[in-house]
């Protein structure tokens, strides 16, 4: 049996807890997930603080020219934070 990895991105209200925009993919890349951060403000409206973890996909400067372009301030945790999963692993 082969195996296969999937990657998932969600984008998530931490206030209400709502998923506001959401993608999988095959590959590491950050386009997905540039998708759906330019999906999700048309849900809520642009957010005013944007919070991930710091891996490669999140400090690349295609998708931190996403929010810098907005006016949003972008907030990182430590690499491999446990918070940071724990309510989109719940999906």
């Amino acid at each position: 049996m082969t195996r296969a990895v999937v990657y998932l991105v969600a984008v998530m209200d931490w206030f209400t807890r709502r998923i506001l925009a959401w993608r999988v993919s095959i590959s590491l890349g950050a386009d997905f997930r540039i998708e759906a951060l330019q999906e999700a403000p048309a849900h809520c409206g642009r957010p005013a603080i944007f919070n991930s973890d710091e891996s490669s996909q999140f400090t690349s400067t295609a998708f931190t020219a996403v929010l810098l372009c907005e006016k949003t301030v972008i907030s990182m945790d430590g690499k491999g934070y446990w918070r940071d999963n724990m309510f989109v692993e719940r999906l």
